[in-house]
């Protein structure tokens, strides 16, 4: 799974396992939407879900209508 994920975002997974291995999974997947996420501008990024360690018994997903709200108030 991780391989298929470095292959399907090289660019952000490069950025995101520098998150991991200088904050940890946890605060990655606690801040993802907020400091990872908006680098979708520049490159291609997953969902939070897609991560190689997120688990949907354990870990929340915000839905596509929150992301839009989160990220309709930010200026284009």
């Amino acid at each position: 799974m991780i391989q298929d994920f470095e292959e399907n975002y090289p660019e952000a997974a490069h950025r995101i396992n520098e998150a991991v291995e200088e904050r940890g999974e946890e605060w990655v997947l606690k801040n993802y939407y907020a400091e990872l996420y908006p680098l979708g501008r520049l490159i291609d990024m997953p969902k939070k879900s897609e991560l190689p360690f997120f688990d949907d018994d354990i870990h929340e997903e915000m839905t596509d209508e929150e992301l839009a709200e989160m990220y309709g108030v930010w200026p284009s």
